[in-house]
């Protein structure tokens, strides 16, 4: 009796659906990577906007109250420069999720983000439209 004949031959590659489900998986992986990427991305942006307005709170904090007289709605930015930390030669800015310049708004209280260069001028720039989710109304 030749027990080779009757054993079905073992075979070594994969299936179509094996090979399907593998490749399924791996676009899903490639596509919540880019999604939490993106979201990375915006989630820095925000940040960085929100230190530029702490930064532009404090400086106008310790301004006024090295210059009690001095109307809030006279300052700008170049009044506050000196009061800025490490002395930049500008004052700092943001970008938008569109990857405009936002200015600093400094001539009230709490500042906030414009879509305008100057900073005291420009319409409120905030990605989620409200004012109480603190994206970006930092100081509010």
């Amino acid at each position: 009796m030749n027990l080779t004949s009757s054993t079905k031959p073992q075979s070594r590659g994969f299936t179509l659906i094996e090979m399907s489900i593998v490749i399924f998986v791996l676009l899903a992986m490639m596509t919540s990577g880019f999604y939490v990427n993106n979201v990375v991305g915006e989630w820095k942006l925000g940040r960085d906007a929100s230190e530029t307005l702490r930064t532009a709170y404090v400086a106008q904090r310790t301004y006024l109250a090295d210059n009690p007289t001095v109307p809030l709605t006279s300052l700008t930015p170049a009044l506050l420069l000196p009061y800025l930390p490490n002395n930049p030669a500008t004052f700092p800015t943001a970008k938008s999720l569109q990857s405009a310049t936002l200015c600093a708004r400094v001539n009230v209280s709490p500042p906030y983000m414009t879509n305008s260069s100057g900073g005291i001028s420009g319409t409120r720039y905030d990605p989620s439209k409200t004012t109480t989710d603190s994206l970006w109304d930092v100081g509010e």
